[in-house]
């Protein structure tokens, strides 16, 4: 309880902006455009996983959203199931916890696809920050003064920091990004961030 408090008492704002309604209806449309090829696609990596590696084809992994509430966002297996058996860690450059199978999904993202569920559930959107888990939402908000002002609009499948500062950017880098998103809210904004989504998922850039 403590914790949520911690990052949470700081939050004495909500972020407001008339697009908000247009965005989730926009998520809405899209998200279920694009689960239509998406579910066939996570079928068949998720019978290539299990054949793959030892465990199931998913995990689910709690991320802190919109104004702190916590919630489950789902992925395809990418790791080893003892992967974080010492705890939440970053993965690394050519981490050996990632299997066969989850290096080609990671560098297209493909593991990421079952979020589209949680879009179509609002609870989180196409474009927005990206979510953290707890323990580095606690973490981030304790170094980085302001840090859990991200957690004023809803979280995003991608994001204007992932697509333009990438994996390695620090949580200072990653805030001042997504404060430039917040400030620039708009169709337009979002409409270049999903075009160079695309780019990143074909090039693979980025990945880990």
């Amino acid at each position: 309880m403590m914790e949520k408090q911690t990052y949470l008492e700081k939050l004495d704002t909500k972020f407001k902006h008339p697009y908000i309604i247009f965005k989730r209806i926009f998520d809405i449309i899209i998200s279920i455009i694009a689960l239509i090829p998406a579910i066939m696609i996570i079928i068949i990596f998720a019978i290539i996983v299990v054949v793959d590696s030892k465990g199931g084809p998913f995990y689910a992994q709690e991320r802190v959203g919109l104004m702190g509430k916590k919630f489950k966002v789902f992925k395809l297996r990418s790791m080893r199931i003892d992967a974080e058996v010492n705890g939440a860690q970053w993965a690394e450059e050519e981490d050996p916890r990632i299997t066969n199978i989850g290096k080609f999904m990671r560098k297209m993202r493909i593991d990421e696809l079952p979020q589209l569920f949680n879009v179509l559930v609002g609870q989180m959107s196409l474009i927005g920050p990206r979510p953290e888990r707890p323990n580095f939402t606690q973490q981030f908000s304790e170094e980085v003064e302001g840090f859990e002002q991200r957690l004023l609009i809803k979280p995003g499948l991608s994001g204007y920091a992932q697509v333009n500062g990438g994996y390695d950017i620090t949580p200072f880098e990653k805030l001042k990004l997504d404060l430039y998103y917040m400030e620039h809210f708009s169709l337009k904004l979002d409409l270049k961030i999903f075009v160079k989504t695309v780019a990143v998922v074909f090039t693979g850039d980025g990945a880990r």
